[in-house]
């Protein structure tokens, strides 16, 4: 629920199912895929990367909150991101 409340979000259709998610797609686009906007991983390190790694398609930046253990979880996965091209900021 979580993760297509997020979708939600940023603009995407996707409906949750007992056991998993319907996301229909915008089909082919060139640029952006999704919208920005502010998102909660209620913890999830799993949730928070996710929405990190949407935002290299997203047309707005994507804040997401309650993201502090992703620094426990993958102690590097801000500098790796970077270096794949994600403009990324930590915000305490």
């Amino acid at each position: 629920q979580v993760m297509a409340d997020g979708m939600a979000i940023l603009g995407i259709d996707a409906k949750p199912t007992r056991d998993g998610m319907v996301i229909q797609g915008r089909g082919e686009h060139q640029g952006a895929l999704y919208d920005g906007g502010a998102v909660d991983s209620h913890g999830d390190h799993r949730i928070a990367m996710s929405f990190a790694m949407a935002a290299l398609r997203a047309s707005a930046p994507i804040t997401i909150k309650n993201c502090a253990n992703v620094a426990t979880s993958f102690p590097n996965f801000i500098e790796l991101a970077k270096s794949s091209g994600l403009n990324i900021e930590v915000n305490s």
